[in-house]
């Protein structure tokens, strides 16, 4: 069940953090959509190794 709220949290949080810098004109769209899919990837490793010894 926890694993379930993370997956759509993390949906949240990565549709905030892109509306965020787009429409501040920091990044354009695809710009931003590319970067929060790499910190999204790097996260799911990073939880994978502190999980899995």
């Amino acid at each position: 069940m926890a694993y379930l709220f993370d997956l759509v949290n993390g949906w949240n949080d990565a549709a905030n953090s892109i509306a965020t810098v787009v429409l501040t004109r920091v990044l354009r769209p695809v710009q931003a959509v590319i970067l929060a899919a790499l910190m999204n990837f790097v996260a799911f490793f990073i939880l994978m190794l502190l999980l899995l010894p």
